[in-house]
């Protein structure tokens, strides 16, 4: 059977934060007509790709997925359930914002199905908080991570972002070490992005928020890398750091380069080298789900090249590149014409490479992105 994803996009929020890019929307008088919705969508799909295929992980993803009632979401689980195999450990993961669950509500979303959480804190100082306009404080985060290992989750992540303007090396360590000394055991860190068409991005153009240089980004990063290994979490991916065996299998099934299906707004899917995406506009989707079962806006069939470029990517983002795969999906020739500049990268102790794998060191992790454009190019 081939090992395949879900991931499902619930896209009401509470509020729009002046930096996110993904789609959400803070009405939520659509809540039961989405659902019904997905559900035809999820229906739709199992017809075309359920057969040989087992799903080993399920990922809610938002928006503020548990603004949605435990019970909502155990019906969408129990619905994938009917219509695909779903292994019996599944990681099933859900992310929330602090003050948007209670201990009770969390509990419930144990007994619902979800045995992995994802809580997006973003800081634990407060000033940047309200810089983020994010609707909690320092206070309920901690309350937020406690209140999840008391429900019964024995894998809590947290998301933090760095290089927020005027964030000194003490404040982003102050928040690193605020967050290994909770009961987590997955810590996701992101450097601020200036996404277009968000508030931030337009508060930037008119000046009224500098940003950090690039440097300055790359010497926090640094420091992330050296803090988090130091205390145990270690880094499995560009942004992703875990303690042994908490990794997160969904992000890894993306960086391996695994099939997945998406549903909902907005949702990605990859399913034998064809990708396809969906209307981001909640009405659309409801009415093309109601037509064609489908929400489909557009799509591509790879060509070798572009898979052979994305599995080099991801896969050196993450825990490297496994060569007798690599050579197995592509052949050996590209490598070979790539390895003077290899043996250039393992000298400057930017690659750690044998004939199994080749992985990025800390210190490649740095210039991730200058590597993979260099071995593409």
């Amino acid at each position: 059977m081939k090992e395949s994803s879900i991931y499902i996009h619930i896209p009401f929020c509470d509020h729009k934060c002046i930096y996110c890019d993904f789609y959400s929307i803070i009405t939520h008088e659509n809540i039961q007509s989405y659902l019904n919705a997905l559900k035809e969508e999820i229906k739709y799909f199992a017809n075309i790709y359920s057969e040989g295929r087992k799903f080993t992980t399920i990922f809610f993803g938002g928006g503020t997925p548990s603004l949605l009632a435990p019970h909502q979401i155990e019906e969408i689980i129990l619905h994938l359930k009917n219509n695909f195999f779903v292994s019996d450990d599944a990681e099933i993961t859900l992310e929330t914002n602090p003050g948007a669950v209670d201990k009770n509500k969390l509990k419930e979303f144990v007994n619902a199905g979800i045995n992995r959480i994802s809580i997006g804190i973003q800081t634990f100082d407060d000033e940047e908080l309200k810089f983020l306009t994010r609707i909690h404080n320092k206070k309920t985060a901690i309350e937020t991570v406690w209140f999840a290992k008391e429900a019964g989750f024995k894998n809590i992540s947290v998301d933090l972002i760095f290089n927020l303007p005027k964030q000194t090396r003490e404040k982003w360590l102050y928040n690193l070490q605020t967050a290994i000394e909770l009961p987590i055991t997955h810590l996701s860190t992101y450097s601020l992005i200036l996404e277009r068409g968000t508030i931030l991005n337009k508060l930037v153009l008119d000046k009224k928020v500098v940003l950090q240089d690039e440097d300055y980004d790359a010497e926090l990063y640094e420091l992330t890398i050296e803090f988090l290994t130091r205390n145990n979490f270690s880094q499995y991916e560009v942004s992703n750091f875990a303690l042994n065996g908490f990794e997160c299998m969904h992000n890894l099934a993306y960086w391996q380069y695994k099939d997945y299906l998406g549903f909902g707004t907005s949702a990605h899917s990859f399913i034998n080298s064809k990708r396809w995406w969906n209307y981001s506009s909640l009405n659309f989707y409801i009415e093309s789900i109601s037509k064609n079962g489908n929400a489909i806006i557009g799509e591509e069939v790879l060509t070798l090249q572009q898979r052979r470029e994305e599995y080099l990517m991801l896969a050196l983002r993450s825990n490297g590149l496994n060569v007798d795969e690599f050579k197995k999906l592509f052949g050996g020739e590209w490598l070979e014409q790539r390895r003077n500049l290899l043996n250039v990268y393992s000298a400057e102790g930017l690659i750690v490479q044998n004939e199994k794998a080749i992985t990025l060191s800390p210190k490649g992790y740095l210039v991730c992105d200058e590597i993979i454009a260099n071995l593409i190019a």
